[in-house]
């Protein structure tokens, strides 16, 4: 085998998954290494791709050239839209997938891909030489060279999976960790941190009473995750809602003693947002019911996933407190839970081009840096690989600003305000949300992934009839209705009927009407794309709105065009307290803006900054 790369990425999760592929389709002869090749885009957790402000994110990769969109709607066995109820830039696609086939089809596409070698291994060092990558070793002592490395380890580095006082030194599902690589990038002087994830208990079938479930089945006429999907995704799979009790709650609380999360067995900090069901019990224990959400896990098994019931408790109480909610009186536990603890590095001792500080041409993504989540692991892996291939070339990085992308909010606050709990994106992050929806991704972003290389032609393609379309809709706005073609569709909305001739932009803008009545009226506007008409419609309906927010962006742009160098020395800045002295030549920021967002610089000390640098300027 070639022992000479251009890039390595190392790990085969949704991070390296993503990375490797951006490589190898922008030109560069990539190598992912995998510690098993049966754990490539392993969905470890739960059985979806998506979810609130993840579902942005998988949009946010598809329009950038990724393939978690591409891979996920193959996968589909259900889809639904979250968040329905609310405005439209909260609204979060969340599908339901085969677990083993998305596998089976990411390895797929990772295989059929140019320019990149797959390889069953583990690295256990990084070559270095005066700070810059030279390559990897691996546990069989083999040597590959590469000028750029990205790590994406996921949780496997120095990984153990425990269930009450059963410890095993494993990864996830029993896959084999990765055991020396973690002191390597110690020693390497890299920060590393403890972090702590879990999962539920999987269960058979047939062995669950679903009459005493709620349904949930899946929406219809919703779009896919990928613009290159033009089929209608599988979505005839049903989960089921359930809850915990009392009684459930009493047999935790009583057994606190065994849990591994409270009798100091596991040190890793946990996710806030994600947590173990022992968890919600002491901390909401005024609430009398949790949901329990019963997903399946793929079209060719009967196994079914106990959203919601993340544990680490001793076997025999998993099956106790199972035992106690409706439906699951009977059932057959297939897996038990488990909780995993795993090395990750610090996030801030990256740039948000996502290369490290000390390191030149090493690149960290997902997990590693201490994220939660497939979307979130697949968006900075694809950031990264990006990232790889523009240093490669020479080129200047990437990075997708706040008011740019789900992405870039995700990156921003994993390298300048750190995380003390593994991350987890959510639509709250975001200030600029309204103008970031799920529909207007490749708006946002399909051109730049065309300007690095990775949007091809294909997808380019359906980017320019979409964008077409919009501009033939927006000019069709200027038709106007008589009082009487309009007045059946304004009765059954309760609108009053104008006295005389209405726009379609008009039309559009009012709050009880939809597109959907426009195409009632009009046959000019049946004929258009429904997507691009919806598009057009949340753009006239939160017109003013986006406009503020545009001017809030273009004053916080004001800050991202003043740059502070990498070796800046804060030192020489008089006036500036000393925490955020430290925090500054710690983080070093790309600019002022970054500089504004790191935890413990005060508004007067980026006044002092910015004095400084007009002082400096002037000189």
């Amino acid at each position: 085998m070639n022992k000479t790369f251009d890039a390595i990425v190392i790990g085969g999760g949704h991070a390296g998954v993503e990375a490797a592929h951006a490589l190898a389709a922008m030109g560069h002869n990539t190598l992912i290494l995998s510690l098993t090749l049966d754990a490539i885009a392993f969905l470890a957790c739960n059985p979806n791709i998506g979810g609130t402000g993840k579902g942005h994110l998988v949009k946010e990769i598809d329009a950038l050239g990724g393939i978690m969109g591409i891979l996920a709607d193959k996968a589909t066995i259900q889809t639904r839209m979250l968040n329905t109820g609310n405005g439209p830039a909260v609204q979060s696609l969340r599908a339901q997938v085969d677990k083993a086939l998305y596998h089976r089809l990411a390895k797929a596409a990772l295989e059929t891909t140019p320019n990149l070698s797959i390889l069953e291994g583990e690295a256990t060092e990084l070559l270095i030489e005066n700070n810059t990558v030279k390559g990897i070793r691996t546990a069989m002592g083999d040597t590959y060279f590469a000028k750029a490395i990205i790590l994406a380890t996921g949780v496997y580095l120095d990984s153990r999976i425990i269930i009450g006082e059963c410890i095993r030194e494993t990864g996830p599902n029993g896959y084999i960790r990765s055991s020396k690589l973690s002191a390597n990038l110690s020693r390497l002087g890299l920060s590393i941190r403890r972090f702590k994830t879990g999962t539920p208990a999987r269960v058979l079938a047939s062995s669950i009473d679903f009459s005493k479930m709620i349904p949930q089945y899946g929406d219809q006429g919703i779009p896919a995750f990928s613009y290159m999907t033009d089929y209608k995704v599988r979505n005839d799979y049903l989960c089921y809602l359930t809850y915990t009790n009392q009684t459930t709650h009493k047999i935790i609380l009583d057994n606190l003693d065994k849990a591994p999360l409270y009798n100091g067995t596991i040190s890793g900090i946990g996710p806030r947002y994600c947590p173990s069901i022992e968890s919600k019990i002491v901390r909401f224990k005024d609430k009398e019911r949790h949901q329990v959400f019963i997903e399946p896990e793929g079209a060719d098994t009967t196994e079914m996933y106990v959203q919601g019931m993340s544990t680490s408790l001793p076997y025999d109480v998993q099956e106790k407190m199972l035992a106690t909610i409706a439906g699951l009186e009977n059932v057959k536990i297939m897996r038990y839970g488990y909780a995993i603890e795993y090395d990750c590095l610090d996030a801030t001792e990256f740039y948000p081009t996502l290369q490290s500080k000390k390191i030149q041409g090493f690149f960290s993504a997902g997990q590693s840096n201490g994220s939660s989540g497939y979307e979130e692991a697949a968006a900075q892996g694809l950031m990264a690989g990006i990232n790889a291939a523009l240093y490669l070339e020479k080129r200047e990085g990437l990075v997708l600003r706040r008011d740019q992308a789900y992405i870039g909010v995700l990156i921003d606050d994993l390298v300048t305000k750190g995380a003390d709990e593994p991350y987890r994106m959510m639509t709250s992050r975001a200030e600029y949300r309204l103008q970031l929806r799920q529909d207007n991704a490749d708006i946002r972003l399909t051109e730049i992934g065309r300007a690095v290389g990775l949007v091809k032609d294909d997808r380019y393609q359906k980017y320019l009839e979409h964008t077409a379309e919009i501009g033939r809709i927006q000019k069709m706005l200027s038709l106007t209705f008589s009082p009487d073609k309009i007045a059946e569709v304004f009765a059954m909305r309760g609108e009053p009927l104008p006295k005389s001739g209405l726009s379609a932009k008009d039309f559009l803008r009012r709050t009880a009407l939809n597109a959907d009545d426009l195409v009632k009226v009009s046959k000019e506007f049946a004929e258009v794309s429904p997507r691009a008409l919806a598009y057009v419609e949340t753009e006239l309906k939160y017109e003013g709105y986006l406009e503020k927010q545009k001017r809030e962006i273009r004053e916080e742009a004001r800050l991202e065009e003043l740059a502070l160098p990498a070796d800046f020395d804060y030192d020489k800045v008089e006036g500036l307290l000393t925490e955020a002295r430290q925090k500054l030549q710690k983080i070093k920021p790309l600019t002022i803006a970054q500089a504004s967002r790191i935890s413990g610089v005060t508004p007067a000390d980026i006044t002092v900054l910015i004095i400084y640098l007009k002082k400096k300027a002037a000189k």
